[in-house]
C-alpha cells in the first residue's frame, strides 16, 4: 500500500492508493511530479496512474493510525515497499529514483551541483518568506535578499525558463512556494514579489501552462484567506 500525505502551504489533505492505481499525490510538488510521470508507470508493481481519494486530515490533531506509519508524526511522508520516507524534498527524490518515467533530475554535472544547492537553500528561502509576513511592519531585507536570489538563480541556464534551463524537481520543490507566497505579499504586506524580476514573472506563468501544476492550484482568495487565518493576521 502506498500512502501519501498532501500539503499545499495551508491546504492539508491525505491521499491512500493502492498498487497499481494512480496517485494524484504529495504536497503541490510530489502531486505534479505524480501527475508529470502517471502516463509512463513506473518499476516493479508500483505505478503512478489512474484513481485515487482524498480524505480531510486535521494537523493539529492526527489521528492515531498516522502516528503508527510515521511516529515523527510530521507531514508529508510516503510508504512503499514497507519503506517509510518524510520530507518533501525526500518524497520526490526518491519518486524520481524508484519510478519510471522521465527522470527530472538533470545528468549534467554543472546542474546538478546547482540544483542540490537550490534544494539545500528552499529551507532558507522559505523562512525568510514567512519572516517577513510575520514581521507586522513593511517587506524585509531578507525577504527581497531571498526573491533576487530566485530572481538571480532563474538566469543561470539559458536553455530555457527553469532553474535548470529545463524542466526539474527543482521547479517543483520551488513553484508551490514562488507561486504562494506571491499571493500572500500581495495580500498581506501590499508587494509584489515579481516587480522588477521578469525571471520570476516568466517563471510564473510558465509553471502555470503545465496543466499538471495546475490542477493542484487552488484559489488565491482561499488561501490567502487561510493564510491570514494560521497567521493570525
Amino acid at each position: 500500500m502506498l500512502i501519501i500525505i498532501l500539503i499545499h502551504l495551508s491546504c492539508y489533505t491525505l491521499t491512500s492508493t493502492h498498487m497499481m492505481r494512480e496517485i494524484r499525490v504529495a504536497d503541490c510538488t510530489c502531486r505534479m511530479l505524480a501527475r508529470m510521470r502517471n502516463e509512463h508507470g513506473s518499476r516493479g508493481t508500483a505505478s503512478l496512474a489512474s484513481c485515487c481519494f482524498d480524505l480531510p486530515i486535521d494537523v493539529a490533531d492526527k489521528p492515531a493510525w498516522y502516528m503508527k506509519i510515521y511516529p515523527k508524526n510530521m507531514i508529508p511522508c510516503l510508504e512503499h515497499e514497507n519503506r517509510v520516507i518524510g520530507e518533501s524534498l525526500d518524497v520526490i527524490k526518491y519518486m524520481d529514483s524508484d519510478f519510471e518515467g522521465p527522470r527530472l533530475f538533470p545528468d549534467d554535472s554543472e546542474k546538478q551541483r546547482f540544483a542540490e544547492e537550490l534544494l539545500a537553500y528552499s529551507d532558507t528561502f522559505n523562512h525568510a518568506m514567512l519572516s517577513s509576513l510575520t514581521s507586522k511592519g513593511s517587506v524585509t531585507a531578507e525577504a527581497v535578499a531571498a526573491l533576487d536570489k530566485i530572481e538571480d538563480s532563474l538566469s543561470k541556464f539559458d536553455d530555457g525558463p527553469f532553474f535548470l534551463g529545463q524542466f526539474s524537481l527543482v521547479d517543483i520543490t520551488y513553484a508551490p512556494f514562488v507561486d504562494g507566497f506571491k499571493v500572500f505579499f500581495a495580500g498581506i504586506q501590499n508587494y509584489d514579489t515579481a516587480a522588477g524580476r521578469p525571471n520570476m514573472r516568466r517563471f510564473i506563468e510558465e509553471m502555470d501552462s503545465i496543466a499538471a501544476y495546475a490542477k493542484t492550484k487552488q484559489d488565491p482568495q482561499e488561501l490567502l484567506a487561510a493564510t491570514k487565518k494560521k497567521l493570525g493576521i
